[in-house]
């Protein structure tokens, strides 16, 4: 899809965020705003440059993005999130599985996803051109920050608009790999990439990023070293490569516990899993969190907090945890003293989850990848080739919300160690956009659900809404793409 940035593409934004998901006409953002600069001059100093880093980052915490939506929709096409409030407008056809290539959220999302990417394109490009005004590892540290982020973009838009790579080892098509920098209208033409392909550019990217990134950070608002080896642990173990989850995660996970990275920023588990949903946490779990402020926010019917926390505290109560869902499970039992209970609310005969909670304008910062999610990639990934390590990285996890917790041995026997780690995933990762992802990298179907305000039908391995139709706006135009 082309990115018009304003009137005959003269100009470049600095660090606004690119406001255009919904559209890809022609007279999009036909006039320069005020915080934009001549495309000649956008890289022309290094405060300029970093502005334009920092527009990268900007654009993949667009609320049409990670800022929130993203996450939202994964979560609730699966089985642990009943609607409340049926809307359309937050995300109701997701719910039910009936979306169009028109709907809002298939449109809106491909937008700012692809906006995301042509930010990192322009960045790698500019650097480039101008690395002559940066010391050479700055310039290359941008280059790899710019190379992270399109990968990420990559990522994310291959979990809804394209089948999981389990189909076929990747075969299915993908989505159209933009790779350059869109500076006029003549590329709209662009045929889809197999999945194989994009997951090869994701990759590719990651290890160019790799070495170059920062090996510490201060601020993990941005990506170090570890946060590009612990999103490549999450793309491999969606490839089902589990000898290469395990080769990654080695570089930041330590042999035995307590388990911490042993180089770059010191990654490990918090005490208390409450620290990490104080709201704008940036500790040592954090390997990529989005800061969110007042004057700059989600947007409206964006954000987290909104969706699901109790309206006392300030949310708006869209979606409540399912009864029959992970919520069924022991550690949120009567009386469980797993302190991941903590991170719900009862209010009447339903259960809300209050991961997010400060009140409008909804700042939490957004968790993109925790270390917890770490270890538990590692612990499935290494079921079979080393099962000790495998149960010790997955009490690890449980122990830290829930000291004296010992697991049944039935659950850690070969045949069942597995679906006990996948457990422990919906139960740690729950609202943080993980659950779409993993049913479709399992080649398992959605379950069927159903509330007060409405029902979604089970939908089974690659049948008729397991994965989104591309948008509309592409469809209209690139004349080169083709629907699954």
């Amino acid at each position: 899809m082309k990115i018009k940035l304003n009137d005959k593409l003269k100009y470049l934004f600095i660090a606004a965020p690119i406001v255009f998901a919904t559209s890809c006409k022609k007279d999009f953002l036909n006039t320069a705003p005020d915080t934009a600069l001549p495309i000649e001059d956008a890289f022309s100093s290094p405060a300029r440059i970093l502005s334009q880093v920092n527009g990268v980052y900007a654009g993949i915490k667009s609320g049409q993005f990670y800022g929130g939506r993203y996450l939202i929709y994964n979560d609730i096409r699966g089985e642990d999130f009943i609607v409340n409030k049926p809307n359309g407008v937050t995300g109701l056809d997701t719910w039910r599985f009936n979306v169009t290539s028109g709907t809002n959220e298939v449109v809106n999302l491909w937008g700012a996803i692809y906006a995301a990417i042509n930010r990192a394109n322009l960045v790698i490009e500019g650097v480039n051109a101008n690395a002559s005004i940066l010391t050479p590892a700055i310039a290359k540290q941008y280059i790899a920050e710019a190379k992270f982020s399109r990968a990420l973009c990559y990522y994310s838009l291959l979990q809804l608009y394209a089948k999981p790579y389990i189909t076929d080892n990747g075969a299915s098509l993908g989505v159209p790999l933009r790779l350059k920098g869109e500076k006029d209208l003549l590329g709209n033409d662009l045929k889809r990439s197999t999945v194989a392909e994009v997951y090869t550019q994701i990759l590719k990217d990651l290890n160019e990023a790799e070495p170059d990134l920062a090996s510490t950070l201060i601020a993990v608002t941005r990506a170090s070293r570890n946060t590009a080896i612990a999103l490549k642990t999450r793309v491999y173990l969606s490839m089902g490569n589990l000898t290469s989850v395990v080769t990654e995660a080695n570089k930041i996970v330590s042999a035995t516990a307590p388990f911490a990275a042993p180089s770059g920023n010191a990654n490990k588990l918090e005490t208390n899993i409450a620290t990490v949903f104080a709201g704008s946490y940036v500790g040592s779990e954090a390997l990529l969190s989005l800061p969110m402020a007042d004057l700059d926010a989600p947007g409206t019917q964006n954000q987290l907090a909104y969706y699901y926390n109790i309206e006392s505290a300030g949310g708006n109560q869209e979606f409540f945890l399912n009864p029959t869902g992970i919520l069924a499970n022991a550690a949120f039992a009567s009386g469980s003293t797993d302190a991941r209970k903590g991170l719900t609310a009862v209010v009447g005969t339903n259960t809300w989850l209050t991961k997010f909670k400060k009140p409008s304008p909804y700042t939490d910062y957004i968790p993109v990848i925790r270390y917890a999610e770490v270890l538990l990639n590692l612990a499935e990934a290494t079921v079979v080739s080393d099962p000790a390590r495998s149960i010790a990285l997955l009490t690890a996890v449980r122990q830290r919300s829930n000291p004296g917790y010992i697991f049944p041995a039935t659950d850690l026997l070969p045949a069942n160690l597995k679906n006990t780690i996948l457990t422990e995933r919906r139960i740690e990762l729950l609202g943080e956009g993980f659950r779409s992802p993993d049913v479709m990298r399992l080649g398992a179907g959605f379950a069927a659900k159903s509330g007060t305000q409405g029902s979604a039908p089970a939908i089974p391995f690659n049948t008729a809404g397991y994965i989104w139709p591309i948008s509309a706006n592409e469809v209209q135009n690139n004349k080169l793409i083709v629907q699954n």
